[in-house]
């Protein structure tokens, strides 16, 4: 870890900075959560790993660097987990007042994260935000 990261877990193991971020799952208009699923569908070792991860997002919020978390561009991040040879990633962005919204997961098969995942959490960020602001999204 760098001397940076060490500091920030230091203090909020000490109670000096507490983020107390809140990880929500993106909401289809059906009601299904597709992050959700995802991770429903992982073995119980990955499960186990990422939802770990998960509540330590929600503890470092927008403090969370690698090897944890990772901008990927244009304020979507990817939350990062292995287990032995298998990469989970989950997207994610920051929505007011200590909101993280998991748009979506996926296996990682190659070095890069697939442009198409990182589209598809652009257009849930989008489709989110305008839900949010027509009342209709819960």
């Amino acid at each position: 870890m760098t001397e940076k990261c060490d500091y920030v877990i230091y203090n909020i193991k000490k109670g000096l900075l507490v983020s107390n971020f809140k990880v929500d799952f993106y909401k289809e208009i059906d009601g299904k959560k597709p992050v959700g699923v995802f991770i429903r569908s992982l073995d119980i070792k990955m499960k186990a790993k990422v939802v770990a991860n998960l509540h330590l997002l929600e503890e470092y919020g927008n403090l969370a660097r690698e090897p944890l978390s990772k901008e990927l561009e244009e304020g979507i991040f990817e939350l990062r987990t292995i287990e032995g040879n298998d990469i989970v990633r989950i997207l994610y962005f920051f929505d007011k007042e200590k909101i993280v919204i998991a748009t979506n997961g996926f296996v990682k098969k190659q070095q890069k994260t697939p442009r198409s995942e990182i589209d598809l959490a652009k257009q849930r960020r989008v489709d989110y935000h305008s839900r949010k602001e027509a009342g209709t999204y819960e």
